[in-house]
């Protein structure tokens, strides 16, 4: 069987919980071939790969977000008038009414078509001012413009790819990869599953209201489009998987049917964190805490190394190893190593990307101050490895923390809220005072990731759900 996984901005350029996650799917089917179709920003990031890609990984296939017009033949540019059927679709999607994708799929699929004609063209003009006399009058007109002309841009060269042909389509999230999956499924006739690690749309929402970017009433119009896209997404696909019961619930609020939904754990290899090795001789002054992340806003480094400072004043032994790429947002990593140096921290090292197994068994708890998580795997490999964690409670950390309902194993760590620096800082003084605290939460961790999270019992559901798409599609 040939499965193409549809990515958005993770594998196999980037390091991290979803980049991992889609490795080691791709490595637990060995006997199929996967064919990735990745969504990157431009051409400048093109083939650079963080991972080395498994044998069964025929080819990566690359989509631009942003990109320069690549039809040649400057007569082919020039006064583009779509036909009443393609008019309709289009306006349809900028006006937020019921929309007949296949229109567009066919429409962007032409080999003739050029973006930039169609975005200066009259059509898109008529329809975006149509937009902007029924809801948007208040605001400049011309800014309305070229504001929708930036918002539609990145779709409509998504929807210009060329997809290659596959068995099955898995989009690892909605948004423009699950536009994608739908064209997939509307050129070829093939099943379709979306998997959401984190709800896409909700994440969208959060980074918006919260950037410098877009401002006012742009910030309701970005998040209608990232919406349109999801319920694009959750409409084509055969089904749809979420981490843990509460993600599952934020779909179909969002506009899933019920009945496509599926519940699909994480899962790790354990074995691969046992017999670690331990502290090295210098290790054994200190107390360790690990945090395996990217250095990147959506981690709150900052708010872990302000509580971290708390609790070096109240321990002084204490010693944070930050492991993790720092190159996805340098000036945040930048402003991350000023703040250790204003705070006059000694005991804080930041490793890069590294071998998380070649660390683990130094430390003696992990921690996590993400703002938004799904169910991460980085606690899932401190539990194999045997150490607690903190973790804010976000995602499905709760429930890896606590245990899920008819989990009674009890607590593998501490939970705190997000940018909570003073419970954050109480929890690393607790963990880091009590030795025998620390040991029988880590004895939690590993029998609950033994229990309920390898990843034999991934790949079983796995395989279940794409027996069950192909026998649906014969």
């Amino acid at each position: 069987m040939k499965i193409c996984i549809v990515a958005e901005g993770c594998y196999p350029y980037v390091v991290g919980g979803v980049s991992g996650w889609i490795n080691s799917m791709i490595n637990a089917f060995p006997d199929n071939e996967f064919v990735i179709l990745s969504i990157i920003s431009d051409r400048e990031g093109s083939g650079k790969f963080a991972y080395e890609l498994p044998a069964n990984v025929s080819a990566v296939y690359e989509a631009y977000l942003d990109d320069r017009d690549w039809i040649e033949d400057s007569k082919k540019v020039k006064n583009i008038r779509l036909s009443a059927k393609e008019y309709n679709a289009l306006r349809s999607v900028v006006m937020g009414q019921n929309t007949e994708w296949g229109v567009l799929f066919d429409l962007f699929q032409k080999s003739d078509i050029s973006i930039d004609a169609l975005l200066m063209g009259e059509d898109f003009f008529r329809i975006v001012q149509e937009c902007y006399d029924k809801d948007y009058s208040q605001i400049v007109f011309s800014d309305f413009l070229w504001t929708m002309r930036s918002i539609y841009l990145p779709l409509f060269l998504i929807l210009n790819t060329k997809i290659p042909k596959a068995d099955v389509y898995h989009c690892v999230a909605t948004g423009y990869a699950g536009v994608l999956g739908g064209m997939a499924k509307h050129l070829y006739k093939c099943p379709l599953m979306i998997s959401e690690h984190g709800i896409y749309t909700r994440e969208r929402e959060e980074e918006i209201l919260k950037a410098s970017w877009v401002g006012g009433i742009y910030k309701s119009i970005w998040i209608d489009q990232f919406r349109k896209m999801s319920r694009l997404a959750y409409e084509s696909a055969d089904i749809v998987t979420a981490l843990y019961g509460h993600a599952r619930q934020l779909q179909i609020e969002i506009g899933c049917p019920e009945y496509k939904t599926e519940i699909t754990p994480n899962g790790i290899i354990v074995e691969n964190f046992e017999n670690l090795s331990g502290k090295t001789d210098e290790d054994q002054q200190y107390i360790q805490i690990g945090a395996v992340l990217r250095v990147a806003p959506i981690k709150d480094v900052k708010t872990m190394i302000q509580a971290f400072s708390y609790a070096v004043e109240k321990i002084q032994n204490l010693r944070l190893f930050i492991m993790g790429p720092v190159d996805e947002d340098e000036t945040y990593a930048h402003e991350c190593y000023d703040l250790v140096r204003t705070l006059g921290l000694k005991n804080v090292v930041f490793t890069g990307r590294i071998n998380v197994r070649d660390y683990l068994g130094r430390m003696d708890f992990t921690i996590l101050t993400s703002i938004s998580e799904g169910q991460p795997l980085t606690i899932l490999e401190s539990f194999a490895a045997g150490k607690p964690v903190i973790a804010t409670d976000v995602g499905n950390c709760e429930a890896l923390i606590h245990g899920e309902e008819g989990d009674d194993l009890g607590d593998a760590g501490i939970l705190t809220h997000i940018m909570n620096t003073q419970e954050i800082s109480e929890a690393i003084v607790r963990l880091a005072k009590s030795e025998n605290l620390r040991s029988k939460m880590g004895e939690v961790g590993l029998e609950r990731v033994k229990k309920y999270y390898r990843v034999e019992y991934m790949r079983d559901k796995y395989e279940e759900l794409y027996s069950r798409l192909r026998s649906s599609h014969r």
